[in-house]
């Protein structure tokens, strides 16, 4: 269960966020939603590939940090063995919201705690206001971290649809030896399709360009250079 509040430095002056990675935290997850703006962070340790919604079709793109469910292999003695972690696994328990204000009726984005998380205590981690009331370094990080959320949003969508819009997803499907007479396949994701890509006129070449999307599927394609990676992970447990 999930008990988000608005948070504000009277009611949780006193919490802090204990910031170790682990299953207990809800860390062992295979995957999460990912955005344009931390591609080319994320290319470098995961894998880049599409889920596709069966009930909306809707497409986003998720870092894979594992080969099967419950599963992160980048998890080790309470850390996340990586040089960066998405922004979606970094803003855990928080959660961007808006509200309107009294002043002039246009809405604000505040913020909202779960209160439930395991990761929120009194007694051990970051804490998130000062002292004197103020915020902490880390509830500033945070709050970065939220709005990049959020901007994001936008145009992840409009990146997606134009990848539909031109066909430019096809499904994954690999079959992978562990060694051992271990054998597991990975399926349910779509990539980039690169003979798509690739008869795709001129005019739609510079439309992605201009965009910036162009550089986004370049990000994805060079991402998957790190399915090895994963892959001796998987084989080394």
């Amino acid at each position: 269960m999930s008990r988000h509040v608005l948070l504000n430095n009277i009611d949780h002056k006193a919490l802090r966020i204990n910031t170790s990675r682990s299953a207990a935290f809800g860390d062992n997850v295979m995957c999460c939603v990912v955005y344009p703006v931390e591609f080319q962070a994320l290319q470098e340790e995961y894998p880049i590939v599409f889920h596709r919604n069966a009930e909306t079709a809707e497409v986003h793109p998720v870092a894979l940090f594992g080969l099967e469910q419950n599963e992160n292999l980048f998890l080790a003695n309470e850390q996340w063995q990586a040089s960066y972690i998405p922004l979606l696994m970094q803003r855990d328990p928080f959660l961007i919201g808006q509200q309107s204000s009294t002043k002039d009726g246009e809405s604000q984005l505040v913020i909202h705690i779960d209160l439930d998380s395991p990761r929120v205590s009194e007694t051990e981690g970051q804490a998130i206001f000062l002292p004197h009331g103020g915020n902490s370094e880390f509830i500033e990080q945070i709050a970065s971290v939220l709005k990049a959320i959020h901007f994001s949003q936008p145009d992840s969508k409009a990146f997606t649809d134009a990848l539909k819009q031109h066909d430019l997803l096809e499904p994954i499907v690999l079959d992978i030896e562990l060694g051992k007479n271990r054998h597991h396949r990975l399926s349910g994701f779509h990539t980039i399709n690169e003979k798509a890509l690739a008869n795709l006129n001129d005019q739609a070449i510079v439309a992605l360009h201009r965009k910036g999307f162009l550089a986004w599927i370049y990000c994805c394609q060079l991402s998957l250079g790190r399915l090895n990676a994963l892959v001796r992970r998987k084989q080394q447990q």
